[in-house]
């Protein structure tokens, strides 16, 4: 019998626990956001490929969606808005976002925090 291949198989790849990708440097962190926006409520709704995948109730428009993001997540992680940065996908729904740290026991901390928050499935 063949292993690997099916999806009920401890062996697949379609098995191993999806993950949101956290980079450390030495000042701060990275990850990645998939942005829905025009939600009915704001919320963590799980993971979208290594992405966190997040609802907003602001449209996209003039930077509302970008805005609310920001001050979301902020909220959710217990960081200063001006500490979370959008680095890349200003104008789409895949956005990368930085949070400037200042120790590393602080990024193990938020590193933790961003990677709790798909099994929250959070809405305020």
């Amino acid at each position: 019998m063949k292993t690997g291949n099916h999806p009920s198989d401890p062996k697949s790849p379609a098995t191993a626990p999806a993950m949101i990708g956290v980079q450390q440097t030495s000042e701060g962190l990275c990850f990645k956001v998939f942005v829905q926006p025009r939600s009915s409520r704001n919320m963590i709704s799980g993971l979208h490929q290594d992405a966190l995948k997040v609802k907003l109730k602001a449209p996209p428009v003039d930077g509302a969606a970008n805005k609310m993001c920001i001050e979301y997540l902020a909220k959710l992680l217990g960081v200063a808005k001006s500490s979370l940065e959008i680095t890349a996908g200003l104008t789409g729904r895949n956005k990368t976002l930085f949070v400037r740290t200042e120790t590393q026991a602080q990024r193990d901390e938020l590193c933790r925090r961003i990677r709790s928050l798909p099994a929250s499935e959070q809405s305020p």
